[in-house]
């Protein structure tokens, strides 16, 4: 192993150095030194010792309300940068708190001239010390922060790559040649070593156009006939024919500390001629469950499969993938990089739970929400249940234990965009609230249905068939939970339903099927009241090509407080909208499919977002995975007949079984940042 060095810290005017005092690099830019002087006055907080605290935290050390947090890292305080990103957050086995991230010296952009640089804390997390240049770019990339601590050895250890700097905001060209490093540190991070390359151990020949470690921490076995064994996570990219190849997602393990390493389980893709492939599983978090099992929840990008997540398990310590990946389509978020951490039990009388975080917007980077599992990753709750850290812009993150109780999120945020800052919260576990009952559900009459949950306190009213619900239009909504016969894919299908509402403005969601935004696959039927109509549009995915939409709409918005039918039908490449059986309006299709790549969820009353909320009225939604020839939806308005299917959803809304009562209140989390 190479010898250790002090961490450059920017509060000191001088570079690092090895242990014979030489310079391991050349000082940095005056402009930087002098930046140096400024940030002492620019901390925020106060600036905390360098040795490490006994390894619990102090009960009074708790947030008084619950949750605090603070900004970390931002350019206008840490001169010398012009932006921080991808954070990552360990706790050290002597208890300090290690926070890195990117510095990013002259923009924002993945691959220009980047540090990787750290903070710490001794005191849980309240105060932090001063910037420290761990591994300096010096024009290139040095970035992707990966830390691991070895809880027998005391040591921690950095996982890093490499690529050659560029002086513009753009990426790294294809194929990117990036290389994987190692330093690590015996003082909680005060000093480090010298990096060491593990190109030859950890990355194949074949991964020769992208690769990249974490970003996320990575973790130590605790269990089984594996324990110590480190692990961290890699993903990575073939080309060869001047085109991307194949994609990687692979495990890489330690079984001396770190003084060697291999790779473990890997799960590669393939990618076609086109440019489509099913999954490309990236940025993946790790945790260990009590069985010994290792779980990893991933970023999923612009693969076929359905959903923006995705996860494995290894049963062997990491050395190979039980089965490969499969997508979460209802694990909602956006193509982001999140952060799963098993928390310790405080107490027996609380069930075990397991945390993801992640904005909470499926379509884009905000709304930073902390989910909860109570099966250690199994299930999730749904995104209405989560505790919100922030309704600003959010990106990456990393969760941390702080003591049994408390735990720590570092997190890209801001409230013009992700990438102002990131920010360290701490939130308790009575902060994120017990666990709450099964929600109220309806019936579901479609294939292999399982009741549909109903959310917000929707309330039964009179229909036009039997009952229907009412929609409040701040929270009540119908989701269906995820199963694979709901997608609609590429082929023909028809939607009914009964609606009323009086609202004059506003978007009035009446079923939404799939993602949101104009690149996700998805079907919606809405009231328009502003434009005066009622709007059904569909967005499809074709091949490689981008994401194609077709809209097709009344010319009234049929607002009067009346029941009125309404159906879409996709059918010959023609899109056709019936209000009330007789006024019809069509438009041209566009081929592809309707339910791939994206979130999928189905809401009725409710966008998938969450962002719009029907205030009205709906009953007997149905769709059919063909389209019904007029004399049939006739039969269907008429007398709410059956029809042959097949039929993917049909829900009556006729009653809601509300038996279960909630274990807890529910209340705000959101707070100001």
């Amino acid at each position: 192993m190479t010898p250790p060095f002090r961490a450059h810290d920017k509060h000191r005017d001088r570079p690092a150095t090895g242990t014979g005092g030489a310079p391991l690099r050349g000082p940095r830019p005056r402009r930087r030194a002098l930046a140096a002087m400024a940030t002492a006055a620019a901390v925020l907080v106060p600036v905390a010792t360098a040795q490490a605290r006994p390894s619990t935290t102090p009960t009074n050390a708790f947030p008084t309300t619950g949750f605090d947090q603070q900004v970390l890292f931002k350019a206008a305080q840490e001169h010398g940068y012009a932006c921080f990103r991808i954070p990552a957050v360990v706790r050290s086995a002597n208890g300090t708190l290690l926070a890195f991230a990117e510095g990013r010296v002259d923009n924002c952009g993945d691959a220009g001239d980047i540090d990787l640089v750290l903070k710490r804390s001794t005191d849980g997390g309240r105060t932090w010390g001063p910037l420290q240049v761990v591994n300096e770019g010096g024009g290139d990339t040095h970035g992707n922060p990966a830390p691991i601590v070895d809880r027998e050895t005391g040591r921690i250890l950095l996982a890093e790559t490499y690529n050659k700097g560029r002086p513009d905001a753009g990426n790294c060209d294809v194929p990117c040649d990036r290389t994987p490093h190692l330093q690590y540190s015996d003082d909680d991070g005060a000093t480090w070593s010298a990096p060491r390359d593990l190109t030859s151990a950890i990355r194949p020949a074949g991964w020769n156009s992208w690769y990249a470690t974490g970003p996320v921490h990575g973790i130590q076995l605790a269990r089984g006939r594996h324990a110590g064994r480190l692990v961290f996570t890699v993903n990575a990219e073939s080309h060869a024919g001047g085109r991307i190849t194949a994609n990687h997602a692979a495990l890489m393990l330690s079984d001396d500390g770190g003084d060697t390493w291999r790779v473990g389980a890997v799960d590669s893709y393939p990618t076609a001629a086109d440019g489509t492939f099913r999954q490309k599983p990236s940025e993946m978090s790790l945790l260990e469950r009590s069985d010994g099992t290792v779980y990893v929840n991933a970023r999923e990008q612009d693969g076929t499969d359905l959903g923006h997540r995705t996860a494995a398990v290894s049963h062997d310590g990491g050395a190979s993938f039980a089965r490969p990946f499969r997508t979460l389509p209802d694990l909602y978020a956006p193509m982001v990089q999140g952060s799963v951490l098993r928390s310790p039990r405080r107490d027996s009388d609380r069930p075990a739970r397991t945390l993801f975080a992640a904005p909470a917007d499926p379509d884009r980077r905000r709304t930073m929400t902390v989910r909860s599992s109570y099966d250690e990753g199994r299930t999730w709750e749904g995104v209405d249940r989560g505790a919100r850290i922030t309704t600003d812009w959010s990106g990456y993150s990393d969760l941390v234990t702080v003591s049994p109780g408390l735990t720590g999120l570092l997190y890209e945020g801001g409230a013009a965009d992700a990438r102002d800052e990131i920010r360290f919260a701490r939130f308790t576990d009575d902060w994120l609230g017990p666990r709450r009952a099964p929600d109220p559900t309806t019936d579901d009459r479609g294939r292999h249905a399982r009741p549909a949950l109903v959310l917000g306190g929707a309330r039964p009213v009179p229909g036009r068939f039997g009952g229907g619900l009412s929609f409040d239009g701040r929270d009540d909504a119908v989701r269906l939970p995820f199963r694979s016969t709901l997608p609609l894919g590429s082929g023909d299908f028809t939607c009914s339903l009964w609606f009323r509402y009086r609202a004059g403005s506003g978007e009035q969601p009446f079923l939404w099927m799939g993602g949101v935004g104009s690149r996700s696959p998805q079907v919606a039927l809405r009231g328009d009241p502003a434009r005066k109509r009622i709007s059904a549009f569909i967005t499809a995915l074709d091949g490689a090509r981008p994401a194609a939409t077709a809209e097709v709409a009344s010319t009234t918005a049929y607002n009067d407080g009346r029941w009125h039918h309404l159906a879409l039908r996709r059918a010959g490449g023609r899109l056709a909208l019936t209000v009330d059986g007789t006024d019809t309006h069509t438009a041209a299709d566009v081929p592809g499919s309707v339910s791939r790549n994206s979130v999928f969820g189905v809401h009725a009353g409710q966008k998938v977002d969450s962002r719009s909320q029907l205030t009205g009225d709906l009953d007997e939604v149905r769709v059919y995975g063909r389209a019904l020839s007029d004399a049939e939806l006739a039969r269907v308005r008429e007398d709410n007949a059956r029809v042959d299917g097949p039929v993917v959803l049909h829900l009556p809304l006729d009653d809601v079984d509300d038996d279960e009562e909630e274990t807890g209140p529910r209340r705000s989390r959101a707070h100001p940042s």
